[in-house]
Formats: C-alpha cells, sequence, structure tokens
C-alpha cells in the first residue's frame, strides 16, 4: 500500500512538473540562456523529485502493478491544463482517461 501511496503521489509531482515546463516554455525565445529560467527550472525539478518518490515506490512493489499507476498523471495533467490553461476538456479526451482508468484498474486487479 505504501509503494502505491509513492507512486501516486510521483504521479501528482510529475504533472505539475508539466505545468511548470509549460509556463516555462512559454518564456523561451530561441536563446541558449532563455532555458534559465525559474518555471522551466522548476518544472524540471519537479520531475526529478517526482522520480524519487517513484523509485521509492517501485523499490516496495511489484514492477508491473506499479509503473501503470504513473499514467494517472495523464489525469492530473488533463485537470491542471484546465485550470492554468483554459484548455478545452472535449469528449476524446474524457474517453481517453476512462481508459486509462480501465487500463489501471485491470493491471491492479492480475497482481
Amino acid at each position: 500500500m505504501t509503494s502505491m501511496l509513492l507512486v501516486f503521489t510521483a504521479s501528482i509531482i510529475g504533472s505539475f512538473g508539466a505545468v511548470f515546463l509549460k509556463m516555462g516554455a512559454a518564456r523561451l525565445d530561441g536563446s541558449v540562456m532563455s532555458f534559465v529560467n525559474s518555471r522551466l527550472l522548476l518544472g524540471v525539478t519537479m520531475f526529478l523529485g517526482s522520480s524519487v518518490f517513484y523509485a521509492f515506490g517501485i523499490k516496495g512493489g511489484q514492477l508491473s502493478v506499479l509503473y501503470p499507476m504513473v499514467s494517472l498523471g495523464y489525469i492530473w495533467t488533463l485537470l491542471w491544463s484546465k485550470i492554468f490553461f483554459n484548455e478545452p476538456l472535449t469528449r476524446a479526451k474524457f474517453f481517453g482517461l476512462g481508459l486509462i482508468l480501465l487500463g489501471v484498474f485491470f493491471v491492479g486487479m492480475g497482481s
């Protein structure tokens, strides 16, 4: 159970990493120095931080069950995309998220 919680936490942190990468990417102007901006660096840091949680999570559990849980980050990313960037929530996106949840459920049932 602890392993699942760690991987779940990693998926949330990683999804916020994607948000900050997008915010930082908006500041890129083609110069090398534009890559040194706080939002882009925070996004990279959050991705690295999520990897720490993920590593501790998979240490104590079955990789075949825990790895698919990383895809839950797509659900968080869809939510953050709507909140932070006002991206549309479409039927196709909800259908895709449903398939992700169904897949994670079935893989979890196989453990």
